[in-house]
C-alpha cells in the first residue's frame, strides 16, 4: 500500500451530512518517483462504449498483422490507433517489437480500456487466450510507463527497425490519460513471432525487476496479476521443455544421419582417390606407349572415371555439410529451448516466493486496517482546476487508507446519502461529462450517475432529502432539484447563471438568473415567486 500522511491538522466538518475536508494531495503522495500510478478519467461519460466495442479496436489491428507475422508491416496511420510490426531477421542479438500508437483523435481515457485494446490485439494477432492476453496487457502498460521517455534503455534492447519508429519524448506510456492521444508509443517486445501463441511476447522483459517493484507499490501489490504471470511463465517453461525434448530427439536422429553421411563421404573419397590413382597409372602407361591405341583409350576412360568419382565425392561432401547444419540446428534448438525453460522456471520460482511474502503482508495490512479508527474526507486532486477526490483515512495519524479513483469531484462538496456519498463529478471532454453521482464507501467508485448533465461550476446544496444544482441543457442553465436516487424531480423555467449561488430559505430558493438578477423560486415547482421589477440585483 502506498503510504501518505497529512502534515496539516485535519478538520472534518460535518454539516447536514457535508464532508468538506480539504488538503493538497501533493502532501499525501509518496516521495518515491519510481511508483507508477495511472491517472484515469473515472467520472461520468456522455456515451459509454461497450467492452466489446473497445476490444474490437485491438482485434481489428491484430488481424492486419496476423497474416505474415515474420515480416515487417504497419496498419493505417490515419486511424485513431495503429501498429508498426517492426521485424528484422537480419539483425541478431536484440528484440523485434510491435509498437502501438494512440492517435491524437483517440478518446481512450482509462488504463483498463487501453489494456483491453492491447489484449484483443494479442489474441487476434498471435492466438493468445483472452485470459493470458489480459495479464500480459497489464504488464505491457506498466513496463511502458516505467520506461517512458527512456530512449537509451530501448536502444540497448531493441533492433534498429524498432528504434527508428520511436521518439525520445514519446516512447513508452505516460501515466496520465490526458497525455495519451498523440503522445504514446507503446512497445511490445517480441520473442517468437513465427510460432505464435504463448511465447510470442517476451514476458521476461515486460516483468523485469523495475516493473514488478512498481506493481508492488499498489495497495494489493498486484498479487493476482503477478500470480497469473507466474502461471504463464510456468507454462512457457513446460512448453519450452517439451520443445527441447523434441529438438533433442531430432538432434539424435540427425546425428545418426550425419554419421551415415560421414561414412558415405569416407567411402566416396576412397573411391575417388583410388580412381585418381588408377587414372594416373593408366596415363603414365599411355605416355610411355604413345603408339598404343589401347593404352590411350584406357587412360582416357580411367580419367573420366576419376572425374566422375571426384564429383561424387564432392557432392557427398556437400550432403554431409548439409546434414551437419541440420544436426547443429537441432542441437542448438534443443539448447535454446532448454535454456528458455530453465530461465522461465527460475523466474517463476523466484516470483512465487515474492508473491507469498507480499500476500502475507497485504493480509497483515488489511487486518490492521480493520482495527483502525477511520473516517472519510475529500482532498484536492487538482488544485489548478479545484477538483477533489474522496479518501478514507486513519484519524489518529492522517494516513490515507484508500483513495477514490474518482478524482473529478467538483466544487469541493460531498454529502452523505444513505450508505453512499453524493457529489457533482466529471469533466467536459470528448467523451467525459459532468453529472450528479453517487460513490460507494466500499469501493470509492461511482455507483450511479444522473441522466442529466450538470454545469461545471454548479454548486450542490442539500435540503433534507433533496439536492439542488444547475443542469446544462443545450448551452442553457436551469436550477434543478434531484432526489437521492439521482432522479430529476424539478427544473426551473427561468434560466440561471451556471455558477449561481443557491440559498435555501424559509421563503424559497434564492438564485441568480441569467441576467444577473436575484430570483426567489418556489420549492414546490421552482416557479418564480419574486417580481422581476423588484428582484433587480443592481
Amino acid at each position: 500500500m502506498k503510504k501518505a500522511f497529512l502534515f496539516l491538522t485535519i478538520i472534518l466538518l460535518l454539516s447536514a451530512g457535508l464532508f468538506a475536508l480539504e488538503v493538497n494531495e501533493n502532501e499525501l503522495k509518496s516521495t518515491d518517483d519510481t511508483t507508477i500510478e495511472f491517472i484515469n478519467y473515472t467520472g461520468p461519460h456522455k456515451v459509454i462504449d461497450s467492452i466489446a466495442s473497445i476490444r474490437l479496436i485491438g482485434s481489428g489491428l491484430g488481424k492486419q498483422i496476423a497474416g505474415e507475422p515474420s515480416k515487417s508491416a504497419s496498419t493505417s496511420k490515419n486511424a485513431k490507433y495503429w501498429v508498426v510490426h517492426a521485424i528484422d531477421e537480419n539483425e541478431g542479438g536484440k528484440l523485434d517489437a510491435d509498437i502501438l500508437y494512440v492517435g491524437s483523435d483517440a478518446t481512450v481515457d482509462h488504463i483498463n480500456n487501453l489494456r483491453r485494446i492491447i489484449s484483443a490485439y494479442l489474441v487476434s494477432a498471435y492466438g493468445y487466450s483472452e485470459k493470458d492476453a489480459d495479464t500480459i496487457s497489464v504488464f505491457i502498460t506498466v513496463y511502458n510507463a516505467v520506461y517512458r521517455g527512456k530512449i537509451d534503455t530501448f536502444k540497448s534492447k531493441y533492433k534498429n527497425v524498432v528504434i527508428q519508429n520511436l521518439s525520445s519524448e514519446n516512447c513508452g506510456l505516460s501515466v496520465n490519460y490526458k497525455d495519451w492521444p498523440g503522445k504514446s508509443e507503446i512497445v511490445i517486445p517480441l520473442y517468437d513471432v513465427n510460432n505464435g501463441g504463448l511465447s510470442t511476447v517476451d514476458t521476461s522483459v515486460i516483468s523485469d525487476s523495475s516493473v514488478v517493484d512498481s506493481m508492488k507499490e499498489d495497495d494489493d501489490k498486484n498479487v493476482e496479476s503477478r500470480k497469473e504471470m507466474v502461471d504463464i511463465k510456468e507454462r512457457e517453461a513446460d512448453q519450452a521443455s517439451e520443445k527441447a525434448q523434441e529438438a533433442q530427439k531430432k538432434a539424435v536422429t540427425e546425428q545418426k544421419k550425419l554419421d551415415e553421411e560421414k561414412k558415405k563421404t569416407e567411402e566416396t573419397k576412397k573411391e575417388a582417390a583410388q580412381a585418381q590413382k588408377t587414372a594416373e597409372e593408366k596415363q603414365k602407361t599411355a605416355d610411355e606407349n604413345p603408339e598404343d591405341k589401347k593404352a590411350q583409350e584406357e587412360a582416357k576412360e580411367a580419367k573420366a572415371v576419376a572425374e566422375e568419382k571426384k564429383q561424387e565425392a564432392e557432392e557427398q561432401e556437400k550432403k554431409q555439410e548439409e546434414q551437419q547444419a541440420k544436426t547443429d540446428e537441432a542441437k542448438e534448438e534443443a539448447k535454446e529451448q532448454q535454456a528458455l525453460a530453465d530461465k522461465k522456471e527460475s523466474e517463476a520460482q523466484k516470483e512465487r516466493k515474492e508473491i507469498a511474502k507480499d500476500q502475507a503482508e497485504v493480509q497483515k495490512q488489511e487486518a490492521a486496517q480493520a482495527k483502525m479508527n477511520t473516517e472519510f474526507g475529500i482532498i484536492l486532486s487538482d488544485e489548478a482546476n479545484m477538483l477533489s477526490r474522496l479518501v478514507k483515512f486513519n484519524i489518529e495519524n492522517g494516513e490515507v487508507i484508500k483513495n477514490s479513483p474518482v478524482a473529478q469531484i467538483r466544487n469541493r462538496t460531498v454529502y452523505k446519502e444513505g450508505d453512499d456519498f453524493i457529489a457533482i463529478a466529471g469533466e467536459n471532454s470528448k467523451k467525459g461529462a459532468v453529472k450528479l453521482v453517487t460513490i460507494s464507501p466500499e469501493t470509492l467508485e461511482i455507483s450511479a450517475e444522473s441522466d442529466n448533465e450538470i454545469a461545471e461550476d454548479s454548486v450542490l446544496v442539500q435540503d433534507g432529502s433533496d439536492y439542488y444544482c444547475v443542469v446544462s441543457d443545450g448551452g442553457k442553465f436551469y436550477l434543478a432539484k434531484f432526489g437521492g436516487d439521482l432522479a430529476l424531480k424539478l427544473k426551473s423555467e427561468i434560466q440561471v447563471k451556471s455558477g449561481t449561488p443557491v440559498t435555501v430559505t424559509g421563503s424559497g430558493i434564492v438564485v441568480t438568473d441569467s441576467n444577473g438578477r436575484l430570483r426567489l423560486l418556489d420549492k414546490k415547482d421552482l416557479s418564480v415567486i419574486t417580481n422581476q421589477n423588484t428582484a433587480d440585483a443592481k
